[in-house]
């Protein structure tokens, strides 16, 4: 039972792709940001990513990681064993990262092990949507697809809404353009045209979505915009055959867990980012 590492996208597809698709729900950021990768380049993110799994007994993979510089690792569900060791591996990495994203349920032992300090940090929710329901009544205006002509205000409430939810920079220009070239966005706007509300959604992988960059001005703020917004990608990306629709959200952001839930999202998972000093 060991981990192995390779910066090789194609070796690690090889060995853990089959288990990564096996629950394409709880693994839609891993899968996703592979998808980018694939199509984008290696160096989409920011630095030359690293791919790890885990073997356990039989040699059945039990486990993966994931890192795209400057984001955290991004670790799915690990049995129990695998933690200690992979802890070892990431703190004599030499580029030791910022922030470890793990399942919760992971997250005492992995800080146990850990050579050092490390603190807890944003706590978040895997949510799958089960029956949707639209918000009724719905607010006043209707949705559309975002186009290239909204590109400058994506990119704005893009920084802004990374800026809000604490997350790592990166190429949001890069990001917003891979979203337009499958109209991965939809804007809610009012009577007169003016956009509210934006939310996206990524490539459909291995037959799931996940719905992300969900965003509302604060001054639009709590008239509706972004259940309607969610709700009507969430409808698309079903009508185009997705078989799984999933988002996440902060933990300690009750007013988004709550909008969420009246819309049909219940949840999968927690994780938790894991911050070492």
């Amino acid at each position: 039972m060991s981990w192995s590492v390779t910066r090789d996208l194609d070796v690690f597809l090889a060995a853990a792709g089959a288990f990564l698709h096996a629950r394409s729900a709880e693994h839609s950021v891993q899968l996703t940001v592979l998808d980018t990768l694939r199509m984008r380049g290696l160096r989409f993110y920011g630095g030359p990513p690293l791919f790890g799994w885990w073997l356990g007994e039989g040699g059945a993979v039990g486990g993966a990681l994931l890192r795209t510089p400057p984001h955290p690792f991004h670790l799915t569900a690990l049995p129990a064993q695998a933690v200690a060791p992979l802890a070892e591996l990431i703190a004599g990495a030499e580029d030791r990262p910022d922030a470890v994203e793990l399942v919760q349920r992971n997250a005492a032992a992995f800080a146990a092990a850990w050579p050092g300090e490390i603190r807890a940090g944003r706590a978040s929710r895997l949510h799958r949507l089960e029956a949707l329901e639209p918000p009724e009544p719905a607010p006043p205006g209707r949705v559309r697809t975002a186009t290239p002509a909204d590109r400058e205000l994506l990119i704005a409430w893009g920084e802004a809404f990374t800026r809000e939810a604490g997350g790592s920079a990166g190429d949001t220009a890069a990001l917003v353009d891979d979203r337009l070239s499958h109209e991965g966005f939809a804007l809610w706007e009012r009577e007169e045209g003016a956009p509210v509300s934006v939310a996206s959604i990524t490539r459909r992988v291995a037959g799931s979505v996940r719905v992300s960059y969900v965003y509302t001005p604060s001054e639009h703020r709590r008239r509706g915009y972004a259940a309607a917004v969610t709700a009507a990608i969430s409808a698309r990306a079903q009508e185009e055959g997705a078989r799984e629709v999933v988002l996440f959200t902060d933990l300690a952001n009750p007013t988004s867990n709550e909008i969420y839930r009246r819309i049909g999202y219940r949840p999968v998972l927690d994780r938790l980012a894991l911050h070492p000093s």
